[in-house]
């Protein structure tokens, strides 16, 4: 290939400029040509894209968010949308693609592959909720944030005999809830992949209180939601003043850590090799610290198994 293009898609996670800047001087070092696509494939349909080098991507692997800007796009969901994207894409020389996302971005990237546009994707969401890797760059630092919010949160519940009920993302996952959990030490951890009960919950504090113990911390996961509800109902039950927070998107935000920044740079390298070699359809992963590829629709059909074990230790350590 001798021109490829560059874009992400979905929610910005921290790395992503990481993985900009490693896809986008790796290409320009075997020869090719870059194009950057704003506001993903919103971008490309509407030919908002400019051609990068090497001093495009100076001075971002430390940034947070995209240099590249995200947006949704329904019209790239219809055939119409696809075909305004592969006629954009011959129209500019554009070869080939990266594509930083998540899920539905893998979807677009397997639709236009079929349609003559070999695309790699790259596991960019802050939730680890794709399951053909073991590891999505901005995971590492979303929960490193939750981590430090919540020991400020501990601070104030300490000093007022409280219980915090923090929600933090993840719609469809618990992981962040659950890694967050056991580095905060929270007394319970409220996933969407395991049922719970509210009573048990009260339980488990007036238990803990029995010790010793005068404030709480109860992790909540996006999917779970309701956390005011939460809040109201164990002040009820326990008599504990009890306050809900609601974190929202500063977890999407700040400096990327170490791990995601080596992370995606190891995986925009491995995205420029593969199209290279003029393949595509393709999604890149680690597994056991090894990265690995898979076609897309085998990776979009994979499960990925909760932390069972991680679970349980929670339940038992965090009292």
């Amino acid at each position: 290939m001798k021109r490829i293009g560059v874009l992400t898609s979905g929610g910005d996670a921290p790395g992503m400029n990481a993985a900009i800047r490693a896809v986008t001087r790796t290409a320009l070092y075997k020869g090719m040509e870059v194009v950057g696509i704003r506001r993903g494939y919103n971008g490309l349909i509407n030919g908002d894209v400019f051609d990068m080098n090497v001093r495009s991507v100076s001075s971002i692997i430390q940034r947070g968010g995209t240099l590249l800007f995200t947006a949704r796009c329904p019209e790239f969901k219809t055939e119409e949308g696809l075909q305004k994207a592969v006629h954009a894409c011959k129209e500019m020389g554009i070869e080939g693609l990266a594509v930083i996302g998540g899920d539905g971005s893998y979807r677009g990237a397997g639709d236009l592959s079929a349609r003559g546009i070999p695309c790699i994707g790259i596991p960019g969401t802050i939730d680890n909720d794709i399951s053909s890797t073991d590891y999505t760059i901005g995971y590492d630092t979303a929960m490193n944030t939750v981590m430090q919010l919540v020991d400020k949160l501990r601070d104030t519940a300490h000093s007022h005999d409280r219980c915090s009920v923090v929600e933090v993302m993840g719609r469809h996952a618990g992981y962040i809830a659950l890694n967050t959990a056991i580095a905060c030490g929270a007394t319970e951890v409220l996933c969407p992949e395991r049922d719970y009960n509210l009573d048990d919950v009260v339980a488990k504090m007036l238990r803990t209180r029995e010790t010793g113990k005068q404030n709480f911390i109860i992790i909540v996961a996006e999917g779970i939601g309701k956390s005011e509800e939460i809040a109201k109902y164990i002040e009820e039950k326990t008599g504990i003043e009890s306050r809900a927070t609601i974190l929202g998107h500063v977890q999407r935000g700040g400096s990327p850590t170490v791990r995601d920044r080596v992370l995606a740079s190891q995986m925009g390298y491995y995205a420029v090799n593969l199209l290279e070699q003029g393949i595509g359809n393709r999604v890149i992963g680690i597994r056991g610290d090894k990265l690995v590829d898979y076609d897309i629709h085998e990776a979009l059909k994979m499960k990925k198994p909760f932390e069972d074990a991680l679970y349980d230790i929670s339940g038992i350590i965090n009292i």
